[in-house]
């Protein structure tokens, strides 16, 4: 059979393209993962800490800090454990990965500059006609 090459073949395997992606399941110890009551506290023990970790992550979205990088952390603590968490958390950095080359085609680029420059030059006029019409006043403290 011409399969169009001189050369050896290559060997096709089936590894939905995860390269260098850990295998699903537990990353339990061992010895843990061998007594099923000790695996199975184990795993509540995990829920219990990576639900504390997301609920400070959705409890930091409206007020200041790092919610959403909380949130993935206690994504990534589940993902220790569960494999709904591990895919996830896979399906999450493949979405990253392609918006983050997105952002970087140069058209994209090149957009993203012009809109901001257009938007600074609008918060820009806006602060300059208040300043021409009150001055440097708070809005609190004017008397009109």
């Amino acid at each position: 059979m011409n399969t169009g090459s001189d050369g050896p073949g290559e060997v096709a395997t089936a590894d939905d393209g995860a390269k260098g992606e850990r295998a699903l399941g537990s990353r339990a110890p061992g010895f843990i993962k061998a007594r099923r009551a000790l695996h199975l506290s184990w795993q509540v023990g995990v829920f219990i800490v990576g639900l504390a970790v997301v609920a400070a992550g959705v409890i930091m979205l409206p007020l200041p800090g790092p919610g959403w990088l909380v949130i993935f952390g206690g994504m990534a603590i589940w993902a220790t454990e569960f494999v709904w968490a591990q895919l996830v958390l896979r399906w999450t950095k493949r979405k990253v990965t392609e918006a983050t080359q997105r952002a970087l085609d140069p058209k994209v680029r090149r957009r993203n500059i012009i809109l901001t420059t257009v938007g600074l030059v609008i918060v820009a006029a806006l602060v300059g006609v208040y300043v021409w019409k009150f001055g440097l006043a708070m809005p609190w403290n004017i008397k009109e």
